[in-house]
């Protein structure tokens, strides 16, 4: 199977055309380091002049999507130590956290002491939503290519929960904790527009509703979120324009009592269901998850492209998968 001299891609992702010298036209699209940065410092002046205007006007400055990982830690510790915001973290717990992630979770927000939600859906209903991702398509092909369809889902919930919160308590940001290759440079500041996201939620809660009824409502927006279009908060991903090195960013969360989980897969530092999500989109698409993600940081030279092939290549915990799937049989 050939693979992307420069980055991780192989011919299984859909669209990849490689030159004479093996190089997919993902990496030729790239634009140069230097532009990549000019870039990054007029997102950060933008974020910082919408700090300026919006901060210690509320209750809170921030809604911050938290979820124990070392990506959302990281975030969390930027946006209290480095621009000073008032935040409050929300973790939407879907019950396949690792015990490791809830100690965690626990340190973090005990060391940094902000103000904290833990959400935990109803098992009932979070599993019929992980089944449902798992064995129907209710996402287009283009949208597979960049995440699991269990991911997907689940990542959705935690969006709209947050723009809950923000709105109905006047918060001017929702911030998720993505990395670079996740969250495109271009997308990380855009100020939410009510009717636009009315329109984006449709597509996923019109997907689960059919199937599952209205006890995925409350993870949604309602008509009466939508009906104050003047709440709609900024959305942000400050990782896409800081500076992003895994070793320093999990050298520097230990402070906290952060310790990456032992029970994770390797692209994972919270979530068991990880393993089971990728295991199953690789059996139905014939593609990792995390191609796209990895590549996209190899790439951009945030990730050496030996690492990126490892990650890729390690195997699902077998042992983790098999429980999900018993616990999701019941």
């Amino acid at each position: 199977m050939q693979i992307c001299s420069k980055c991780v891609l192989d011919e299984n992702f859909k669209g990849i055309k490689f030159d004479e010298h093996g190089v997919c036209n993902y990496c030729r699209m790239e634009k140069p380091m230097i532009q990549q940065q000019e870039k990054k410092s007029e997102f950060e002046l933008k974020f910082q002049t919408l700090i300026d205007e919006h901060k210690g006007k509320g209750v809170y400055d921030a809604v911050v999507a938290y979820s124990g990982g070392k990506d959302s830690t990281y975030t969390l510790h930027l946006l209290k130590e480095k621009y000073g915001l008032n935040v409050l973290a929300l973790t939407f717990d879907n019950w396949f956290f690792s015990e490791r992630a809830h100690t965690n979770i626990a340190n973090v927000i005990r060391s940094t002491g902000v103000d904290h939600i833990n959400l935990r859906p109803s098992f009932d209903t979070y599993k019929k939503i992980i089944n449902v991702s798992t064995k129907e398509d209710i996402y287009s092909p283009k949208a597979m290519q960049r995440a699991s369809a269990i991911c997907t889902s689940c990542i959705s919930l935690v969006r709209f929960i947050c723009f809950q919160t923000a709105i109905e308590k006047s918060i001017p940001f929702v911030i998720f904790g993505m990395s670079p290759g996740q969250a495109p440079l271009a997308t990380s500041i855009v100020k939410t527009n009510a009717r636009i996201m009315e329109q984006s939620q449709e597509t996923t809660y019109n997907a689960l509703h059919q199937r599952i009824g209205d006890a995925i409502n409350p993870y949604f927006l309602s008509k009466d979120h939508f009906s104050m279009p003047e709440r709609f908060p900024y959305s942000i991903n400050p990782l896409a324009f800081n500076e992003y090195n895994e070793e320093n960013i999990i050298e520097l969360i230990q402070q906290f009592g952060w310790e990456k989980p032992k029970d994770a897969d390797a692209n994972s530092t919270n979530c068991l269901l990880n393993a089971y999500a990728n295991d199953a989109h690789i059996k139905r698409y014939n593609l990792n998850p995390y191609a796209y993600e990895l590549a996209t940081m190899v790439r951009t030279g945030i990730m050496d492209r030996e690492e990126g092939l490892r990650r890729l290549r390690e195997r699902n915990p077998e042992s983790s998968i098999i429980s999900i799937e018993k616990i999701l049989a019941k």
